[in-house]
């Protein structure tokens, strides 16, 4: 199970992602600075956070629809590297993250049907 998706929608709600230089500059992301303008300089856009894909008034990101991603085949790279389960070390605090935050909303349902 060290690489599986539970499309449960959380990666996607509680991360900011970090376009890459070529998928910064290809524009076929919404960025959260993109109404300002294109900065030209990709070191000066990632150090303003200008790279990091834009997000709805909820948090989650704009390509999430339904639980799902609408440009699941075109999603950036890192998206498609990412999983809840991953051992990877460089995901291990947004796993943990990710586990908080699932045991957390679990917690609340039991409260929510207890009271039912």
């Amino acid at each position: 199970m060290a690489n599986s998706c539970n499309a449960c929608g959380l990666c996607c709600r509680l991360f900011y992602i970090n376009l890459t230089k070529n998928e910064y500059e290809s524009g076929k992301y919404k960025t959260i600075l993109e109404e300002h303008g294109k900065i030209s300089n990709f070191k000066l856009a990632k150090e303003v956070g200008a790279n990091l894909l834009a997000k709805k008034e909820d948090g989650s990101c704009v390509y999430l629809v339904d639980n799902k991603c609408s440009i699941h085949e075109g999603r950036p790279k890192v998206c498609g590297e990412f999983f809840c389960t991953s051992r990877a070390k460089r995901f291990e605090g947004m796993v943990e993250i990710i586990k908080k935050a699932d045991s957390k909303a679990e917690s609340s349902v039991a409260i929510a049907s207890s009271k039912i």
